[in-house]
């Protein structure tokens, strides 16, 4: 199979021509290959790529021989690299895979190598200093968004139809909006972080995938949810597979709309105007869309100190545990200034702090759930202006603390993290673009807790009703060098 064929198929299309013989999981693993190798010199999206002696029969699996790529944080392969973005675990290597990547080989999805991540995936943007800036395919000298960015961009370039990413603070849904890409972080206990961790980032964190369609994400969803023993969180069970939902009619919606974020950040002109255009196309397919209250239960400084608490300890937790394990000390050598700086003030964050910062994130998830009372759904940007130009994230980062640089986080994207915090399930969908660059403008989606079959059917309504796969960006596999 030729790439200019490949790029034209998503995951299940492909799957559905290896198990009709049509082509074999060999003949996709060189179409990905050499998609990679056309575009990756100019993204940096994939920071290694191994032989692959796993591949499935062709049919034994639901995603049988579709080629794949794991992020290089949150799911451990037996003897491959896991070094989450940082000199500090350079070089490490899992000895045993984790219970995702079980689900994952039992996919039948054929896994060749890792994506770019920001040092442990603590930035907006992936410009680790280890192996360097994950460039946009739309415009290679803007960001493609964190913590998920060398997933979001290997995806938007064709180099693969889905890929792994985790959403802790918006590391799955940013990347996707930068990127022009589908992306669900599905309801906190969805899918397990076992067997080495309870949980991430105290709840926050949840594992997921960004993808080209909205079928995509719902079939790998229904592969690897489900529970572990000894889960902390727990999920409903869906009433059936996220799959049918996608094809089902959402029927007429709630749908509550935040144009200005919580903490004041104003959104700019282009994006305030492909939200106008969002409602347009809402109402146009029967739902009924007013703007929203939806109360954090806290004020935005109290957000954002508690998830500074959160999320530095357990930094701070997860840094001292890595240099134990690989011998190496934690300074300046091993980690750039803004993790050293938050791993810091994570070793100040008493244990009277910590529970008070859990506290908060209960109140909020107590608030925001009463919002789902109202609305069906609430409808915000994903992120308040375009992607940002490379560098741009970092200016004057060496002058902020650990709580200046989640507050920085907030202030760039002020719409995702409530959902993490919450645990509620929230998706990005690309259903428009900006008119005058070209560039694409995601918008946010969030439900109820556990509701994800809710999203799937409004998602797969939205992407006939407006179709993005036709988009292609300017590094593009599918082009005649690459392009």
């Amino acid at each position: 199979m030729r790439v200019t064929e490949y790029v034209n198929f998503d995951a299940v299309g492909l799957a559905e021509l290896v198990a009709a013989g049509e082509v074999t999981p060999a003949e996709l693993m060189a179409a990905a290959r050499d998609a990679a190798q056309a575009v990756d010199p100019r993204i940096n999206a994939v920071v290694e790529t191994w032989p692959t002696d796993d591949e499935p029969e062709p049919g034994s699996a639901p995603l049988a021989g579709v080629p794949f790529l794991i992020k290089d944080m949150g799911v451990a392969m037996a003897g491959r690299r896991m070094e989450l973005g940082s000199r500090l675990a350079a070089g490490h290597v899992a000895g045993a895979d984790s219970a995702l990547m079980r689900r994952l080989r039992r996919a039948g999805l054929v896994t060749f190598g890792r994506t770019a991540t920001p040092e442990l995936a603590y930035s907006i943007t992936t410009e680790p200093v280890l192996y360097g800036p994950t460039r946009n395919p739309w415009d290679p000298t803007r960001s493609a968004g964190g913590s998920s960015g060398g997933a979001g961009a290997a995806v938007a370039a064709g180099v693969v139809p889905l890929a792994h990413a985790t959403d802790a603070a918006g590391s799955l849904r940013i990347p996707a909006a930068y990127n022009g890409l589908f992306g669900l972080k599905p309801t906190r206990g969805r899918v397990s972080v076992a067997p080495d961790a309870d949980e991430i980032f105290s709840g926050l964190g949840v594992q997921g995938s960004v993808s080209r369609t909205v079928r995509d994400s719902a079939a790998l969803l229904d592969l690897i949810g489900g529970p572990e023993p000894g889960d902390p969180y727990y999920a409903p069970r869906p009433e059936r597979p996220y799959a049918e939902e996608v094809t089902r009619s959402p029927g007429p919606q709630r749908i509550g709309v935040l144009t200005h974020a919580w903490g004041g950040r104003r959104t700019t002109a282009p994006v305030a105007d492909a939200v106008s255009r969002t409602v347009r196309l809402l109402e146009s397919l029967g739902h009924r869309v007013v703007a929203a209250e939806a109360a954090l239960g806290v004020d935005w400084e109290e957000f954002v100190l508690a998830n500074t608490l959160l999320m530095t300890a357990n930094l701070t937790a997860s840094v001292d545990g890595l240099a134990a394990a690989l011998g190496r000390t934690v300074d300046s050598s091993t980690l750039e200034p803004v993790t050293l700086t938050a791993y810091r003030y994570g070793q100040q964050v008493g244990a009277d702090r910590f529970v008070a910062a859990l506290a908060v994130r209960n109140r909020v998830a107590r608030s925001l759930a009463r919002s789902f009372e109202a609305h069906d759904v609430l409808l915000t940007p994903t992120v308040p202006e375009l992607p940002m130009l490379l560098g741009a994230y970092g200016e004057g980062a060496e002058e902020l603390d650990g709580l200046g640089w989640i507050d920085r986080l907030n202030d760039r994207s002020p719409f995702s993290m409530a959902f993490n915090v919450a645990g509620t399930p929230a998706m990005s969908v690309p259903v428009t673009a900006d008119a005058e660059t070209g560039l694409p403008i995601g918008m946010q989606f969030a439900a109820a807790y556990g509701d994800e079959g809710r999203l799937f059917r409004l998602a797969g309504q939205l992407e006939e009703a407006s179709p993005w796969s036709g988009r292609t960006p300017t590094v593009w596999a599918g082009g005649p060098t690459g392009r």
